[in-house]
């Protein structure tokens, strides 16, 4: 089996300090990237994250704050990175919750303008939660006939995910071998930032998916309570969704002169 690609498609596994997108820092990343002609290039890279690894986050993945500390910074490695992903489509497991919206984060920071706007990206989680609803080291062991050596590893759970994707084109004819109905059959719910706090109605209109205004398209939110925009700025935010929020505002305006 081998994917059907019209360019390139990085699957990719983040460890990281916590589990908080706007917050949490990478502290290792793993790329495996597949062209169409089947050939596969690897990069793994640890980081220096800049801030203390959570205990509990080093109880699953196993990097401490010591063997990070002489490793090269995020902002020093994003640009090798960027230019691994920049062409291709991205897949990961659990990727569009987490991965995806936390390797954004962390460009942004490095004054990376990432967005996906000629992407698609595919959560190998997403097919498999749908069709057997269990974790990765149950779907490489349920599809693959494997178990999961060195489990949270990113080189390993990046791996692991690229053959269990192979592995459920395999098991199920009626998934499309292709990567953009893929990421539409993995995609949960149209969002127009990375985190999901602001969604698209079935009108098409931008909504806030959270909090005291939830369900309220951004624009009448705006209208009636300016200082909203202002308190999202200020708080915890992705930087991701304070992009996206300040450019539908940027429109508003712009459509009123």
């Amino acid at each position: 089996m081998q994917l059907q690609l019209t360019k390139p498609i990085c699957f990719f596994d983040l460890e990281t300090t916590g589990t908080n997108v706007a917050k949490d820092r990478i502290v290792e990343i793993s790329i495996l990237k597949v062209y169409p002609n089947g050939n596969k290039e690897s990069r793994t890279w640890l980081v220096n994250p800049e801030m203390p690894i959570s205990p509990e986050s080093e109880a699953v993945h196993g990097i401490s704050n010591e063997k990070v500390a002489n490793e090269p910074s995020f902002k020093q490695l994003s640009k090798e990175i960027y230019k691994m992903i920049k062409d291709s489509d991205l897949a990961g497991f659990n990727s569009d919750r987490f991965d995806i919206p936390l390797l954004v984060e962390e460009m942004l920071r490095a004054d990376i303008d990432f967005d996906m706007k000629n992407m698609v990206s595919v959560d190998v989680q997403t097919i498999f939660h749908k069709m057997e609803k269990r974790t990765l080291e149950a779907a490489y062991k349920f599809y693959c006939d494997k178990n999961l050596e060195d489990a949270h590893s990113a080189e390993a759970d990046t791996l692991a995910t690229y053959e269990v994707l192979l592995a459920q084109l395999e098991r199920y004819p009626e998934l499309e071998n292709n990567v953009k109905k893929l990421s539409e059959f993995t995609t949960r719910k149209q969002s127009l930032d990375f985190a999901g706090f602001i969604v698209l109605d079935e009108e098409e209109r931008a909504v806030f998916s959270f909090g005291k205004h939830k369900g309220k398209t951004v624009d009448e939110v705006l209208e009636a309570e300016p200082g909203y925009f202002g308190w999202i700025l200020n708080a915890d935010f992705p930087l991701y969704t304070k992009k996206v929020l300040t450019q539908i505002k940027l429109s508003k305006l712009n459509t009123k002169i």
